[in-house]
């Protein structure tokens, strides 16, 4: 389900309780309006209107923090590829295809992960011959044959910076996945309605009335849909840059 999908339905939750607020409004006897129950009332929704917005706060935070991390991952990830070139580069002329097979695994990482980067023709190009390539980065590296001490610490040292590398591409594959719970969600959009329900339970019904709450309600649901877009960095609307990747691309094999 995307994420404007699911804020739409959150904005119908909220926008039903609301109407539902105007028709109770109608039909229940007066005393069930008198000043006593509507005191009662307010006092009820307070607490969950508090607990929705520390919860909304809490969903909103810890999905800002997640899309941070992978942004920073991806910088994080960038500077290691160019560590790695570097490396190979002092290592001399012998590391020339393992340095044209990392460039090939940073171009396929993007064109996968962007599929707008590109042309189409350069996507399919990748799709077909790039497949596992920064696997055959270790593969070529550990055929390496160093002949001095220097080429043998700076293998070693590509070594460990590969490895780095293809641990810090898991981690992104790996929190990639939505971590935003949907039963939490269904049940926030409950809790709005209820909320907004006892809002329009006492309001005047009024176009003025009418046209605030609907503006709460799309509020509440782009709040929604921002937590969800930074909760799929990769995927949404609000996606993690690329830059760093391809300022990477560009100083690779020089």
């Amino acid at each position: 389900m995307t994420s404007l999908t699911m804020s739409a339905i959150v904005f119908g939750c909220i926008f039903g309780g609301t109407l539902l607020g105007f028709l109770l409004r109608a039909l229940l006897p007066g005393h069930h309006l008198s000043g006593e129950t509507k005191d009662v009332v307010k006092l009820g929704m307070g607490l969950i209107g508090t607990m929705s917005a520390l919860v909304l706060g809490l969903l909103v935070a810890g999905a800002k923090s997640s899309f941070d991390a992978q942004g920073n991952g991806v910088a994080q990830l960038a500077g290691k590829v160019m560590y790695l070139d570097r490396l190979l580069a002092r290592y001399g002329p012998e590391a020339k295809g393992v340095r044209e097979k990392l460039r090939d695994s940073v171009e396929d990482m993007l064109h996968r992960t962007w599929p707008e980067t590109g042309s189409a023709g350069s996507r399919s190009k990748s799709s077909e011959t790039t497949e596992g390539q920064y696997e055959g980065v270790f593969e070529q590296l550990q055929a390496l044959s160093p002949t001095t001490e220097a080429q043998k610490s700076l293998k070693a040292g590509a070594l460990k910076v590969a490895t780095d590398i293809a641990e810090a591409r898991w981690n992104l594959y790996a929190q990639r996945g939505n971590g935003v719970s949907m039963p939490f969600l269904v049940m926030m959009a409950c809790w709005m309605g209820i909320v907004f329900a006892s809002f329009s339970l006492f309001a005047p019904s009024n176009a003025t009335v009418f046209t605030t709450l609907v503006l709460c309600a799309l509020v509440v649901a782009s709040t929604i849909f921002l937590i969800l877009e930074l909760d799929r960095p990769f995927d949404g609307l609000i996606r993690v840059s690329n830059e760093p990747l391809q300022r990477a691309l560009t100083q690779l094999g020089r």
